[in-house]
């Protein structure tokens, strides 16, 4: 096993080590979508801890996951207590999980030091040379400058190297051709001038080339650190195993599962197939699926799918299809197919690249055949190719790009926006449209019970809610505590899945659920509503908004002002999104959207369109976006798949972050052009004889300061 390379870590025994590993895997992990403050930490994981078996519990708030220490057996039971306290808890596979270390960010942080330890050793030792030191005195410092420089491009240079080599033998030319080229000549040439007793040596310029080059590789590799696959994410919500209904009711692998097969789904739990119920009623959470923010009542003969959690009552459900053909999994499959076609992006550094890698083999093809045509001096005609190569190589093209965005993503960060894709801010520059979800991204993601609903009815209501998971008698109960108002004492309550709650109150049947069930007829322009109904009396409505956050209106309104359309997909009914949107002041609306149909909507609005969505239902449309936008409240596939992150929740940022962008391209254009203009005076310079590699070294690392203090800029920007 690989164990870092901390004294802390090294002083720990192997087998300790293996220990700790061992324990870590046993945990479980949960995804836990509606937590969104402090309080939430303590509910969930003293919840969590209520159950016998649970040795430790420990809620990730900025992740939205739960890692509970206990026997895997147990996890439907964490599930049905967390749900008992409120929270909607989705196991992930922790295997899965796993997989997301960043062994490429370590190695280009350990060759980025050791070019940088060579560089600055053998620069020490080349002032000496540059400062007059003769004959052997001179020939003894090239040699060490060698015996340091030469292990040190043998492995700090590789990425440059394998990726030229990548793009030669497909016939093709990128950036890495003449870096490789630039480094491995300029250390061939000083070794052979080291081993003749020449003047001139190149080791510090091939170190220095080495040394900013990644630089700007790992600077660009930082952008993308925080970028997992969202298609990993959602495998992870997959549930692993089921409850087969036969002769005694057992958990099973899903694998081992078969088209008719009957599986029992509890109350907490998610549904682990596609199917159709055979027997039971119950209310199914299909948010993550459909951004539906109501619970769907089903009953025998209804279709259930992958990953809708069962919120009232036991149901059996038969398998109507193959696991590999689930909803989720075809979501899954939509988003890694969107991701592909994102990838295809072309950044403004490969399309410099293009452009500017052919040019400067010919420019320093050019320089040796000239000299040696005028010469005839193989030697003098070589040296002058490899300073051509040397002043031209492009390290501040290289850094042009990766300094001006990892300015503008800590600029972001301060902003409250993590930047996860090393091109997004690019993309963002060049959106031409907005298009926004509504549930939880527009709204504040949950019902809320009508402020006007008078305090006898509230008090009845709070009385029979109290006992339930539904999220209407959740919004009930929390508008309660809200009013100080306290629930009356109701006795033999019973949750009717699919329809409602039943109890008595003084010697009365109390009832409280969809008006079809009390035998009423809901109102219309209403929006989401539920009756309540004591004795003989006429039932009741009470009425719940989803309301639209705080901050909505003004991020709206700041986009329409940069002249970008503001559009909205919900999977709500018409009803509920129209009229949101119209206080919003957004125009375009399509309500009802599933999420295959949400993607396709999304490229019909246009190619560079920006995404902001935050369920499992928006994930193959911000996939398929050019660029994408989640919350922090956002589930974890969801922020897997967008490319920034508004780690407050602050809307108003959207419009900040677009303009930040702009401004990040500007400084990009004209980082370029100061790396045109560099080239313009140092191409003539090399190729008439005139580029020392004191002069080679000094220049290049010039460039490269003045492009990085240009990024620095945006530092100071204000958006």
């Amino acid at each position: 096993m690989t164990v870092a390379s901390c004294p802390a870590c090294v002083a720990i025994p192997e087998e300790q080590i293996e220990r700790i590993v061992a324990e870590q895997g046993r945990k479980l992990a949960f995804a836990m979508p509606d937590v969104h403050c402090a309080g939430c930490i303590g509910t969930v994981e003293k919840g969590a801890m209520g159950l016998a078996g649970v040795k430790s519990a420990r809620l990730n708030l900025t992740l939205k996951r739960l890692y509970v220490d206990a026997d895997p057996d147990l996890s439907d039971q964490i599930i049905e207590q967390l749900a008992s306290v409120g929270h909607v808890a989705l196991p992930l596979d922790s295997d899965t999980l796993q997989t997301g270390t960043d062994p490429e960010g370590r190695k280009l942080v350990v060759r980025l030091g050791v070019s940088f330890f060579a560089m600055m050793n053998v620069m020490l030792l080349s002032i000496s040379v540059w400062a007059g030191a003769e004959g052997e005195t001179r020939n003894f410092l090239h040699w060490v400058s060698a015996f340091i420089a030469m292990p040190t491009v043998a492995f700090a240079a590789v990425p440059f190297f394998s990726s030229g080599w990548a793009a030669l033998s497909h016939g093709k030319l990128n950036m890495d051709v003449p870096i490789s080229l630039a480094i491995l000549l300029a250390t061939a040439l000083s070794l052979f001038e080291t081993w003749v007793g020449g003047a001139e040596a190149y080791f510090d310029a091939a170190l220095s080339l080495t040394f900013f080059l990644l630089l700007g590789r790992y600077l660009n590799h930082r952008t993308r650190m925080a970028a997992r696959s969202a298609a990993l994410e959602l495998a992870a919500l997959e549930v692993k195993t089921a409850l087969l209904v036969g002769a005694e009711t057992k958990p099973v692998p899903i694998a081992d599962l078969r088209q008719g097969d009957i599986v029992l789904v509890q109350p907490g739990m998610a549904v682990p197939v596609d199917g159709v119920v055979v027997k039971g009623s119950s209310d199914l959470n299909k948010s993550l699926l459909t951004g539906e923010s109501l619970p769907e009542a089903v009953e025998v003969g209804a279709k259930v799918f992958t990953g809708t959690l069962n919120l009232t009552g036991p149901i059996e459900v038969r398998i109507t299809g193959d696991a590999n053909d689930s909803v989720l999994r075809q979501i899954t499959e939509l988003v890694s197919l969107a991701e592909a076609a994102k990838s295809r992006y072309t950044s403004l550094a490969e399309r410099a690249a293009a452009i500017y890698a052919p040019v400067v083999h010919l420019v320093a093809f050019g320089g040796f055949l000239g000299w040696y045509l005028a010469t005839g001096d193989i030697r003098h005609s070589l040296n002058i190719a490899v300073a051509v190569l040397i002043i031209t190589c492009p390290c501040a093209l290289g850094l042009a790009v990766p300094a001006v965005m990892t300015a503008a993503v800590s600029r972001l960060f301060q902003a409250g926006v993590l930047v996860k894709d090393g091109t997004a801010i690019e993309r963002l520059a060049e959106v031409e449209a907005v298009v926004f979800d509504k549930t939880g991204t527009l709204t504040e993601g949950a019902a809320q019970l009508d402020p006007a609903t008078d305090a006898d009815r509230l008090m009845l209501a709070a009385g029979l809610a109290a006992g339930s998971a539904h999220p209407l008698s959740r919004a009930v109960v929390a508008a309660a505590n809200a009013r100080g108002i306290h629930g009356v004492e109701v006795t033999n309550i019973v949750e009717v899945a699919g329809k409602g709650l039943e109890g008595r109150y003084h010697g009365l049947k109390l009832r409280l659920g969809r008006a079809e069930w009390l035998g009423v007829a809901a109102i219309e322009g209403r929006g989401v509503q539920s009756w309540m109904q004591l004795g003989e009396a006429a039932p009741e409505p009470l009425f719940f908004t989803d309301p639209p956050r705080a901050d909505a209106v003004a991020a709206v309104m700041d986009l329409q002002g940069e002249g970008l359309p503001v559009s909205m997909l919900s999977g709500d009914r018409a009803e509920v999104a129209e009229p949101l949107a119209k206080m919003l002041g957004i125009v375009s609306v399509a309500s009802g959207v599933l999420p295959e149909a949400k993607l396709r909507v999304i490229e019909a609005v246009g190619d560079k369109t920006l995404m902001v969505g935050d369920g499992l239902n928006d994930a193959a449309a911000m996939s398929g976006a050019f660029v994408s936008i989640a919350p922090a409240s956002a589930i974890d596939a969801t922020r897997a798949t967008a490319d920034l992150i508004l780690l407050g929740n602050d809307l108003t940022q959207i419009p900040r972050a677009i303009r930040l962008a702009r401004q990040a391209r500007a400084r990009v254009l004209e980082n370029f052009s100061i790396a045109a203009i560099y080239n313009l005076v140092a191409i003539p310079l090399a190729l008439l004889g005139y580029a020392s590699p004191l002069a080679a070294a000094i220049a290049m690392s010039s460039s490269s300061i003045l492009v990085s203090l240009n990024a620095l800029r945006l530092l100071r920007s204000k958006t």
